[in-house]
């Protein structure tokens, strides 16, 4: 009887892991809305991640919940109740740089503002040319 009812807690609490990873992976986010000034912001410092500077505070600053690659997969992303933004799919890189900017340093709910902690533009812009070369 004690076998049938460990068995019993144990397919429970399985099924209740696999339906919390199927809500958390198929919940819709939310639509970002972003001003109209961001939206035709033009980024100042267009193409390459100059010196490393970009991938340098991608590290230090978005590598922790987007993971080393962008994928989403970063080792606080479970933590998080949002769903992680794959940074390397088409509908992120599709946006403007003005759009890529507005989330990445003004932020929303859980993704944080970083306007402080990354003070300099240019090394803002460099972020957001690094993210561009996310595959």
């Amino acid at each position: 009887m004690k076998k049938k009812i460990k068995s019993f807690l144990a397919l429970s609490s399985g099924a209740a892991f696999i339906f919390s990873l199927f809500v958390a992976f198929t919940s819709p986010q939310e639509p970002w809305e972003v001003p109209a000034k961001y939206k035709t912001m033009e980024n100042e410092y267009p193409g390459e991640d100059v010196d490393g500077i970009g991938e340098e505070l991608y590290k230090k600053h978005c590598r922790s919940c987007h993971g080393k690659e962008g994928y989403g997969d970063g080792n606080k992303a479970a933590e998080l109740e949002t769903e992680m933004r794959d940074l390397t799919l088409e509908e992120v890189l599709e946006q403007t740089d003005g759009e890529l900017y507005y989330k990445s340093f003004i932020g929303r709910d859980e993704m944080p503002n970083f306007e402080k902690k990354i003070g300099d533009e240019e090394d803002r812009w460099m972020v957001i040319n690094y993210i561009r070369t996310l595959e």
